[in-house]
């Protein structure tokens, strides 16, 4: 790797902003992307007017043509990443009824949940089943904290025994922070 090379490296993964880049490269594997799924289409078309679902996404044509857009993906995804620093997502999927990842718009929320299965102490004990609500709730405080501390807004949480807490105007019947209902 030359020097030029490597400043290049650094410059498109720094914190700079990089100017005068030359989008060629990139404009001309796009134009072969979609060259390739063009073709994909066609032949997809004519594939399956000869065949069934399941032979025709078997078919060597189309495998082939799937591998081709495959790999002018990574080939994308390479050049944006050496010349950017991107790390671009560009093959996920999503549909109309979802919100694409990292897309959130301001004021949504989300629920994520934490569980365990949990049976009683091995050994002799003070400790029952009922001691690991507190402790689950001691984990939830802390990792409340954490999310707040990186910035997130923490609506709401909460631990429960047997069910988890659900929030706001769910179809279920509504569950305080101890997973009474």
């Amino acid at each position: 790797m030359t020097s030029h090379e490597h400043d290049h490296h650094e410059g498109a993964h720094g914190a700079e902003p990089i100017h005068g880049v030359d989008a060629g490269a990139m404009h001309r594997v796009v134009d072969d992307l979609t060259s390739a799924l063009h073709s994909y289409v066609d032949t997809a078309v004519g594939v399956r007017a000869e065949f069934g679902a399941t032979e025709a996404d078997e078919d060597p044509r189309i495998l082939a043509l799937e591998a081709t857009v495959g790999s002018l993906n990574a080939k994308l995804y390479d050049l944006l990443h050496e010349t950017l620093g991107l790390h671009a997502d560009l093959t996920g999927m999503s549909w109309d009824d979802e919100e694409p990842e990292g897309q959130a718009e301001e004021g949504e929320v989300d629920t994520f949940h934490l569980g365990f299965v949990v049976g009683p102490p091995q050994a002799t004990s003070d400790l029952t089943l009922d001691s690991v609500l507190d402790m689950v709730d001691t984990g939830g405080a802390e990792l409340a904290r954490t999310l707040q501390e990186a910035g997130f807004d923490v609506v709401e949480w909460g631990a429960a025994r047997g069910a988890p807490v659900h929030f706001g105007d769910d179809d279920v019947d509504d569950v305080d922070e101890d997973g009474d209902a």
